[in-house]
């Protein structure tokens, strides 16, 4: 079963791939709530910084202190955006998978924050699927 965030977090990743994008979203949760919602658009915006999760902290605009919040994401954050978590003090990632890309777990882990993979198979067929489809755009996402 797949918690509501993560949900939220697919329905991102959707909403990117159905706009010619890379299928990877991202929330952050307060208190139980989403307060912000991204995902990758690289393709779409023809910047190379807009990945998920920044997309997602974008949009949350300023609030303060990330102390208290959760950021979800359907692939496991890469070095720049577990950068973004390590420097706005995000206490917990969540992620859907990282078996397609294996990221910034450690980097993250030697800075305090608790990350959570849940191996979704859901998270694992929509990247699959979108790197067999579309290798061209996925090496060009992970700079290979």
């Amino acid at each position: 079963m797949i918690d509501q965030f993560m949900q939220a977090a697919i329905e991102e990743a959707q909403k990117g791939l159905a706009t010619g994008g890379i299928p990877i979203g991202s929330v952050l949760v307060r208190a139980g709530k989403i307060i912000a919602r991204g995902h990758n658009q690289r393709i779409q915006k023809d910047d190379p910084m807009t990945h998920a999760e920044i997309d997602c902290l974008r949009n949350a605009g300023r609030i303060g202190s990330y102390k208290d919040t959760v950021l979800y994401s359907t692939l496991m954050p890469c070095y720049m955006c577990a950068g973004t978590v390590v420097q706005f003090k995000i206490p917990k990632v969540v992620v859907g998978e990282a078996n397609t890309f294996p990221g910034a777990p450690a980097f993250m882990r030697e800075h305090g924050v608790e990350v959570v993979n849940l191996n979704n198979a859901t998270c694992i067929k929509m990247m699959e699927d979108f790197i067999a489809a579309r290798p061209d755009l996925w090496n060009e996402d992970i700079g290979e």
